[in-house]
């Protein structure tokens, strides 16, 4: 069996989407389910392609330590501000 190791580091960055995919929405790209073994072995690969691969800063992330970034009401205040997410005229309610 190949380590898990030389798995992500030559996986390349579509199979890593895919594989997250998964594991956010619980099936497969053609719908089929996954188990539950299927689920929990899916998203270890995935915050280990996270922490090795990409380096993310947004908040509840795998830094490359393998620690979750977890930013402060504050800074995710400051990240957020001034921006709004939509906007209406009182004719579209």
């Amino acid at each position: 069996m190949t380590d898990i190791n030389q798995v992500i580091d030559q996986m390349p960055i579509e199979v890593y989407e895919r594989l997250r995919s998964a594991a956010e929405l619980g099936k497969w790209e053609d719908g089929t389910v996954l188990s539950e073994a299927q689920r929990d072995s899916t998203l270890q690969v995935v915050m280990l392609y996270q922490a090795r691969k990409l380096e993310q800063t947004e908040h509840f992330t795998i830094a490359p330590d393998g620690k979750i970034n977890e930013l402060s009401k504050a800074e995710l205040k400051k990240q957020f501000r001034g921006e709004s997410i939509a906007e209406f005229k009182v004719q579209d309610l």
